[in-house]
C-alpha cells in the first residue's frame, strides 16, 4: 500500500519541483542513490521499471526508504500496462509514471487513489488523460517537444499540471526555461547520475547535484 496518498504525493512533487529518475539492478546501489537524493532535498523519487527483476529491487528500496528516508514518496516509471502498475502498487509505489498514456492504468491507480502520470506528446493526449483523472501529465520526450509546447498548451488549458522528462539537464538555463514555460516539475535522469560517479559511489556528488537543481527550480519560480 502507498505510504502517501494522492494529495500528499502531488504536494511533494509540486513543492520541490524536481523528480529524479533512476534505475540500477543492484538494490544496494539504488538505496544509496535514493538516500543521496533525499539528503539533497528530494521528496519524490521515480524508480524506472527496467531490466529483469526490477520489481524485486524496488521492493527492497521501498523498505529501506521507509526507514532511512521517511518523507520520500517512492514511485515507479516506464509503466505501460495495468498489470505491471498493479504489481508495483502492491509493493508500495506512491505514484506511477509512463512513457505513454494507457487509460487502463488510470483505472488501477484511481482505485487505490495513487497518482498516474502518463507520457503525452500532444495536447489532445493531455486532455484525454485529464478526463480519466490524471492530475499530473508528463510531457515526453521533453527535448523533442520543447518549452514552447508547454507554454502553448497552458495558454488554452491553464489548469494543466505538467512534468517534463527527457533531455532535462541540471543547469540553470535548462531548468529555468522549463519552469518559465509553466511546468509543475521536471523529471531528471542520467544528467543527475553520471555513470562514472555512480560506479565510483560518489554519493556526495549526487546530493550536491540534487541540491543545486532544486535551487535552480526555486530561483526560477521566484523570478
Amino acid at each position: 500500500m502507498a505510504k502517501f496518498d494522492k494529495q500528499a504525493v502531488l504536494a511533494k512533487i509540486g513543492e520541490t519541483g524536481m523528480v529524479p529518475v533512476f534505475y540500477h539492478s543492484d538494490a544496494e546501489v539504488a538505496k544509496q542513490v535514493v538516500k543521496a537524493c533525499y539528503d539533497g532535498g528530494v521528496r519524490a523519487f521515480e524508480f524506472t521499471n527496467r531490466g529483469d527483476f526490477a520489481h524485486e529491487v524496488f521492493a527492497e528500496v521501498v523498505k529501506y526508504a521507509a526507514k532511512e528516508c521517511p518523507e520520500m514518496a517512492m514511485g515507479v516509471g516506464s509503466i505501460v500496462d495495468p498489470a505491471t502498475a498493479a504489481l508495483y502498487l502492491q509493493l508500495g509505489a506512491c505514484f506511477v509514471v509512463g512513457p505513454l498514456f494507457n487509460p487502463e492504468i488510470a483505472k488501477v491507480c484511481n482505485r487505490r487513489l495513487v497518482p498516474y502520470t502518463p507520457g503525452c506528446g500532444t495536447i489532445s493526449e493531455v486532455g484525454a488523460a485529464q478526463e480519466v483523472g490524471c492530475d499530473l501529465c508528463k510531457v515526453f520526450p521533453g527535448d523533442v517537444l520543447g518549452p514552447k509546447f508547454v507554454k502553448g498548451l497552458k495558454a488554452p488549458m491553464p489548469w494543466s499540471k505538467l512534468m517534463v522528462t527527457g533531455g532535462v539537464e541540471p543547469t540553470q538555463e535548462n531548468i529555468t526555461s522549463w519552469i518559465k514555460a509553466g511546468v509543475y516539475c521536471v523529471g531528471m535522469g542520467s544528467k543527475l547520475f553520471p555513470g562514472d560517479r555512480v560506479k565510483a559511489q560518489d554519493w556526495q556528488y549526487v546530493t550536491d547535484k540534487c541540491r543545486e537543481a532544486l535551487g535552480y527550480v526555486k530561483a526560477a519560480r521566484e523570478q
